[in-house]
């Protein structure tokens, strides 16, 4: 089969039926076999009622299959994605939001990429947007900006929702929590680091409402912020928490040994000194000593349970000879 399009929605049951017929159309002008996994993400409407019609209507095509996936309750675009891709079967895997604003006039470039050009993944970028300026655009490049930062990949748009993956990509990639906004990241600390980019057309949307709010912006830099942490000490965590926790614990030795000198050489030249009891640097040296014992006992713990995880000695192996 040449491409898998995975296609996660949430209440898009309008949109739907005008995104299967825009999808076979393209898949038949250029004689591509195609598989469309909806996953349903515990929508409210009729959005599954909607795949199950479409699932039996044979006018897709000998060469088109559609298949569905329905959750009982709504987990977020990242159960979705993980399930579409476990499910998938294509040598390219497509994957693009249900509600008419990715176009799959992008397809057979995003999959010529992939199989002429070699990119292991390739993510869209909607160089002209049509949401609102204010609430969306600015804070997307702000995100977008900070995100090429951290990871060192340069993408314009990292969290578009049109991407193609090889298949390979997908099956080594395990996408959690809200993690799909860095599918890019998580593919290139997998190994994969043939990443491109298309500048890919948006459109308005043209039914129901947007499911994602501002708040999506906090939660996306807490996650960034905690893939750096695990792709850089996931497997050593006594190596940030040993080293931060025995700066501190050295730090505040230090610190209350000096407070301490400077009481006795006060007594010793009968110079009036304030009580060590009530010297606010001898309970911060205190403090800092006792955090420093707490972070390095974390990264002891830490180093214990990985030393326990069955996942401990997963690597990647991309060929044997």
């Amino acid at each position: 089969m040449d491409i898998s399009v995975i296609v996660p929605l949430y209440n898009e049951a309008e949109s739907l039926p005008h995104l299967y017929e825009w999808i076979a159309r393209v898949m038949k002008e250029n004689k591509f076999s195609y598989e469309v996994i909806s996953v349903n993400d515990g929508s409210t409407d009729e959005s599954w009622d909607v795949i199950r019609q479409l699932q039996g209507d044979k006018a897709q095509g000998a060469k088109g299959v559609v298949r569905g996936i329905c959750f009982r309750r709504n987990y977020g675009k990242s159960a979705a994605l993980y399930c579409g891709f476990k499910a998938a079967q294509g040598d390219v895997v497509i994957t693009m939001d249900a509600d008419l604003q990715d176009s799959p006039d992008e397809i057979p470039e995003l999959y010529r990429m992939i199989t002429e050009e070699g990119y292991d993944l390739v993510s869209g970028w909607k160089q002209k947007r049509y949401d609102n300026a204010l609430t969306k655009n600015l804070p997307s490049k702000l995100f977008n900006a900070t995100a090429r930062r951290v990871t060192g990949i340069q993408l314009h748009d990292m969290n578009c929702g049109l991407k193609a993956y090889r298949l390979e990509v997908v099956k080594n990639i395990e996408v959690f929590s809200e993690m799909h906004r860095y599918i890019p990241y998580l593919a290139k600390n997998a190994g994969f680091t043939r990443i491109g980019e298309k500048v890919v057309q948006h459109r308005k949307r043209e039914f129901g409402t947007s499911k994602f709010g501002l708040n999506r912006f906090v939660n996306g830099y807490l996650d960034l912020m905690t893939l750096w942490f695990l792709n850089k000490f996931g497997k050593q965590p006594m190596h940030f928490f040993g080293l931060v926790g025995s700066l501190m614990f050295f730090i505040g030795f230090i610190a209350i040994i000096v407070v301490g000198s400077m009481k006795l050489y006060a007594l010793a030249h009968h110079v009036q000194a304030m009580l060590v009891g009530v010297n606010p640097y001898f309970h911060i040296s205190i403090l800092m000593m006792i955090l420093g014992c707490m972070l390095f006992l974390a990264g002891f713990l830490a180093e214990i349970i990985i030393r326990n995880s069955p996942s401990r000695n997963d690597y990647l192996i991309r060929e044997e000879i």
